[in-house]
């Protein structure tokens, strides 16, 4: 459970805030990658083999991805805390029902109902960040809650190692409850009252989105063992393509719609998200690779693989909030741009490691470059993204950030088998590498062509109704900076 030195700036309130939003979303993000290791043991014990492995991985994902932009319009329409209150709670049951599962069927199922879950988490908890804080004081925020929910994702794979190897596969899951129940007992001392929004929910979209990118999902993981000319791959992602397409047609033409295409043109929404999806499909891409690799080419074993990535998580932690201060201060372009460009050398670097394998001068130096170029970029990409929209749309606009970043990384991995030339063998190690570092490369160049300073007063899309109550969503003290 992480904890945090609060930045000095905040008020109780504030630090309040960024407390339950850390915590809300830690859960979420850990528990993306922390069953990665744990898959060997799950096969053994539930059997499946290599089906149930990819499944308990991609029905979390999925669901994740698919219902994000809903759970970013209800967390604006019935209010951050009351939804974020539903996904911890429903997160909690399905993490224990994952643990208690009896064979592969449940075990899929409750993974399936803990992505769903965690998509009411992760906007409802940024949404409160930039209800509650505008400017410096923002990027600082977010600079922390960056920090801890890009180390969850990180540190994943080495709590997973450990509890595998102590304990059970089980505990690997039953490690959210503790942090759930603590971020419940403080959302309750968070007094932000809810006042009514001019924000309808389209349910029709909802559902549009969610079985279009699943189908298409599905037919990207699947193709790679069945082929694209079975019916029960092309067929399906066919469909998906059809019903994407039907989302956005209605999305264009909605009065209330779901993802609102006129935040696209607010500069630095539109070019952030380009960034995010280069930037996240390299970091998925990247620890994936990582913590498969290293396993099977030197042997290292789970712990170990999972402890490789430490110095990342290390100099996030340290320096993330850092930056996303100074980034409030400069504006947030030169830290998109030379943050990509950094972990692009890190990538690169990655090409050292050879048959004779060495931690210390292979892999360090590259996780050292890496960890600095992701503490420059996570927090002022967040902060300028979230930023450059309206507070009455800061729930969505974390919603379509965050399905974007997951979208990435569903991308890159269905996609690894051609990328690594069907085995993820030296070649292929190294092939991921580069890229890895080409993907990185592209959201620095994305970053310094599209990327400005936000204005003082975020920007109202054009189109966007009028709310019905002028006044904030959350009453917040006045922040000097803006």
């Amino acid at each position: 459970m992480p904890t945090f030195t609060p930045v000095p700036g905040f008020d109780t309130v504030q630090r309040l805030v960024v407390s339950v939003a850390v915590l809300a979303s830690f859960v979420t993000f850990l528990d993306g990658t922390v069953v990665t290791v744990a898959l060997p043991a799950i096969s053994r014990e539930l059997g499946g083999g290599i089906a149930t492995q990819q499944w308990v991985v991609d029905a979390y994902l999925i669901t994740l991805s698919a219902l994000i932009l809903l759970a970013g319009s209800l967390s604006d329409a019935y209010g951050r805390v009351r939804v974020m209150r539903t996904g911890l709670i429903a997160f909690g049951v399905a993490s224990i029902a994952v643990a208690a599962a009896p064979d592969p069927l449940v075990l899929i199922i409750a993974r399936a109902a803990q992505g769903a879950a965690g998509a009411l988490l992760v906007p409802s908890s940024l949404a409160l960040i930039t209800a509650t804080m505008r400017g410096e004081l923002q990027s600082r925020a977010i600079g922390v809650w960056t920090a801890f929910t890009t180390a969850a994702q990180l540190v994943g794979p080495l709590m997973g190692g450990l509890f595998v190897d102590l304990l059970s596969w089980r505990f690997v899951f039953l490690i959210n409850v503790l942090p759930i129940a603590v971020t419940l007992v403080l959302l309750g001392r968070l007094d932000l009252p809810e006042h009514e929004r001019d924000v309808r929910v389209d349910w029709v979209s909802g559902i549009l989105c969610a079985l279009g990118l699943g189908a298409v999902v599905f037919a990207l993981i699947e193709q790679e063992r069945l082929g694209w000319s079975d019916p029960g791959i092309w067929m399906p992602g066919a469909a998906g393509l059809v019903l994407l397409a039907v989302f956005l047609w209605r999305q264009a033409r909605s009065a209330h719609p779901l993802l609102p295409l006129s935040m696209f043109t607010v500069r630095n929404f539109g070019w952030g998200n380009v960034s995010t999806l280069f930037v996240y499909a390299a970091l998925s891409l990247n620890g994936f690779v990582i913590g498969v690799y290293l396993q099977q080419g030197p042997g290292l074993s789970a712990t170990a693989a999972g402890l490789a990535s430490l110095p990342v998580t290390v100099l996030m932690i340290l320096l993330s909030s850092r930056a996303g201060a100074v980034a409030g201060r400069l504006g947030p372009r030169l830290f998109m741009t030379v943050g990509p460009l950094l972990m692009a050398v890190g990538a690169l670097l990655l090409l050292t490691v050879g048959r004779d394998f060495d931690y210390w001068w292979q892999v360090l130096p590259a996780m050292i470059v890496l960890g600095l170029g992701l503490a420059l970029t996570v927090a002022p990409l967040t902060s300028a993204i979230l930023g450059a929209i309206d507070e009455r749309r800061s729930g969505i606009a974390s919603a379509v950030n965050n399905a974007v970043s997951r979208v990435a990384g569903l991308l890159v991995v269905a996609l690894l088998s051609t990328i690594v030339g069907g085995s993820l063998d030296l070649g292929g190690f190294h092939s991921a590498a580069i890229v890895t570092a080409a993907l990185f490369a592209a959201g620095g160049v994305v970053s310094w062509i599209g990327i400005r300073r936000n204005p003082a007063e975020p920007a109202v899309p054009p189109g966007d109704p009028a709310p019905a109550d002028p006044a904030p969503a959350d009453p917040a003290p006045a922040d000097p900076a803006r």
